[in-house]
């Protein structure tokens, strides 16, 4: 005796989505050129912001007539702290928002895959994988042009997405407290 499996007499099982996640358009993911102009705006934010800083520890430097070899550990010091506040500039956008500046001007939002901000572990781990995308020649951005949601190394690494973002959902972001996901209910 053969029995045959009929489909509407299986219940429809129904996935909990939270309602501003349920009503929102389809995610459009950012392309390479998108997300590369919102990373040399960041990073020309970056070097302004360090440049001046930098101009102004030289400027009092000077005025203190210091030896050479203070000169250099104070060069050295330098170093480190650019590289500290280059981090921490990503680092604490990614996982505030999830928008840098540069981000924001290309209206484009770096998210987890489930939609929610970094945490961030996440945010320290995609800038390491970015850092490590970048160095062979940018190898490891070209899986952009040829995933379906447009993910790099870093994005692999970290779980992350980048989305395209709507007027509406960028004025939303600018009102969710830091810490809190914009796509929560």
């Amino acid at each position: 005796m053969t029995h045959a499996l009929r489909v509407d007499a299986v219940p429809a099982r129904e996935v909990e989505r939270p309602a501003d996640v349920a009503d929102a358009a389809p995610l459009h993911y950012a392309g390479l050129v998108t997300r590369t102009i919102a990373f040399v705006v960041d990073a020309a934010l970056v070097d302004a912001i360090a440049a001046a800083l930098g101009v102004a520890a030289a400027a009092v430097i000077a005025l203190l007539h210091v030896s050479d070899d203070t000169k250099t550990v104070l060069a050295a010091v330098g170093g480190v702290l650019f590289a500290l506040w280059a981090a921490l500039y990503f680092i604490v956008f990614w996982s505030t928002t999830g928008q840098t500046p540069g981000n924001r001007l290309m209206r484009i939002r770096v998210t987890r895959s489930t939609g929610e901000l970094l945490r961030p572990r996440q945010a320290i781990v995609r800038l390491v994988a970015l850092v490590a995308a970048i160095v062979p020649l940018g190898a490891g951005v070209v899986p952009i042009l040829f995933t379906r949601h447009r993910r790099a190394l870093q994005d692999f690494a970290a779980a992350t997405v980048v989305t395209q973002v709507g007027a509406d959902a960028q004025a939303a972001v600018a009102r969710v407290p830091a810490g809190h996901s914009p796509r929560r209910a």
